[in-house]
């Protein structure tokens, strides 16, 4: 039985080396993000740029609904994924970051396929389950307390074989850290058992980044 690999920062400059090359947007916005301090880390990771656009090509996604947008880099890594026809709405409710995220979606002349709503996603899921909307796949990266409330949400939204993918589940390594007890880190731990037990998806936790879990609808 072989062993795991450890990816340490060698291993992932490595990967990232020989793996799709980003668009200039993309690394445009990881170097703006550098310039924000603690806050970056609100960003996905290159190898979790490279696994949304893939598995979009792969499943032939049309459809996708984004949960926490930040600065636009997982927006653009996915709509430059899409068919010219497909569709991405974004939730997010910070201003200032959604402004920029604007910005970048013009200079990657992606802004006909994305969608910024800018209020507490709460309140837009509501709105989009009245609406009868659904997609193909919904990737949620925004609070982590309102993690399950999301995901729940989400699968309102989509049609059997729709894809969830959840981001941070492996939360730095933190949820095997039996001395970390904080809110965030239960919450994390609690939700990712939700998912795990619950009868209407499959699910796998996929190590890339800091950990993505994706679901199947059943």
């Amino acid at each position: 039985m072989g062993s795991n690999l450890a990816i340490n920062d060698k291993i992932e400059e490595y990967i990232n080396e020989h793996s799709l090359k980003l668009n200039p947007i993309q690394k445009e916005i990881i170097t703006y993000n550098d310039t924000l301090g603690e806050i970056k880390r609100m960003q996905i990771s290159i190898s979790q740029c490279h696994f949304l656009h893939l598995i979009i090509k792969v499943s032939k996604i049309k459809r996708i609904l984004e949960i926490g947008t930040f600065t636009g880099l997982s927006a653009i890594s996915m709509s430059l994924a899409l068919p010219e026809n497909g569709t991405l709405i974004a939730l997010d409710k910070n201003e200032k970051t959604s402004k920029k995220a604007e910005d970048y979606f013009k200079k990657a002349n992606q802004e006909n396929k994305i969608k910024l709503i800018v209020k507490p996603a709460l309140e837009s899921l509501k709105k989009l389950k009245e609406d009868n909307e659904k997609f193909d796949l919904v990737f949620i990266d925004a609070d982590k307390e309102n993690y399950k409330n999301y995901y729940d949400s989400s699968l309102d939204l989509i049609n059997i074989n729709g894809l969830i993918i959840i981001d941070n589940v492996l939360w730095h390594g933190e949820v095997i850290n039996e001395k970390k007890k904080d809110k965030l880190t239960e919450n994390i731990r609690k939700f990712n058992s939700y998912v795990n037990s619950d009868k209407r998806t499959e699910n796998f936790i996929i190590p890339v980044g800091d950990g993505f879990t994706v679901c199947r609808k059943l």
